[in-house]
């Protein structure tokens, strides 16, 4: 399965411009995103980049990064172009980042791919990236001064704060956030969702939780009450983390090789029999 992934949704630069052979051609086309500012060949100066198109030349606007610069608000159309042209050359599945998780924007999208592919399908990332809480709670806010309702009680620009957690925007959007993936595979025609970095956030937060308690007042019941109490009840595997690193395969390697004489880890009175 072969998965593009295009320009992100945001990207306002490039580091090369594309190859172009003829007049509307795919590197044409993408060209045509740059900002450029038309120059006469004679004050070209000295390491100019130079397009010619339509009998014009074209100087993109480049960086002292050496990065050059997109066209404000073209951020959309390069992305349907990149996903248009990779599913006719090969791809399976698109793979569009944008830079908030909005459903009628990447439906939006979508629905110009599928206007050249009928079936294209996306894979979409849930990511952390985001702020989910805030990209939604004004998603709700918005939604609300559109139906002309009283929103005198929010402050837009503070809809993280927990006070608003029970207040009716704020169930609105959590209730957005809960069907946020099969509403995207319903409208904008999501196939696969997928999430990055969920275990690096869990491990931090959790690691920073536990460490408030055990070097806190609750000391050693910090972690019997938030972790292993959990982990025993829960029948979390882990919680005999000497099987998991492999303790049980290595005794039987020693016993195979050794057999009575074998130094094992295991035994009567080996820690992990604590757990059942």
């Amino acid at each position: 399965i072969i998965v593009t992934r295009t320009d992100s949704l945001g990207a306002g630069l490039t580091k090369q411009i594309a190859v172009s052979k003829e007049p509307g051609d795919i590197g044409d086309q993408y060209n045509s995103f740059l900002d450029c500012e038309e120059i006469d060949p004679a004050t070209a100066q000295n390491g100019d980049v130079v397009i010619n198109r339509d009998g014009k030349m074209l100087r993109p606007k480049r960086l002292p990064s050496n990065l050059f610069q997109f066209r404000p608000g073209t951020g959309e159309d390069r992305c349907v172009l990149d996903s248009i042209t990779s599913l006719q050359n090969g791809a399976d599945l698109l793979w569009i980042e944008t830079e908030k998780p909005h459903v009628e924007q990447i439906a939006g999208m979508m629905d110009r791919v599928r206007e050249v592919v009928p079936n294209a399908k996306l894979v979409y990332n849930n990511s952390p990236s985001f702020n989910w809480t805030l990209n939604f709670r004004q998603q709700v806010f918005d939604s609300m001064v559109e139906q002309g309702l009283d929103v005198s009680e929010y402050d837009r620009d503070d809809l993280m704060n927990a006070k608003y957690d029970d207040t009716e925007l704020g169930e609105a959007a959590d209730k957005r956030i809960r069907t946020f993936q099969a509403d995207g595979s319903k409208r904008a025609g999501i196939f696969h969702h997928l999430i990055t970095l969920p275990t690096y956030h869990t491990a931090a937060l959790s690691t920073d939780n536990l460490a408030k308690e055990y070097f806190g007042d609750a000391g050693m019941l910090g972690y019997v009450l938030g972790v292993q109490r959990e982990e025993i009840r829960q029948g979390i595997a882990c919680v005999k983390h000497q099987n998991m690193s492999g303790s049980d395969i290595g005794d039987d390697h020693k016993e195979y090789f050794a057999g009575d004489a074998a130094l094992k880890a295991g035994g009567a009175h080996n820690t992990m029999n604590q757990f059942g």
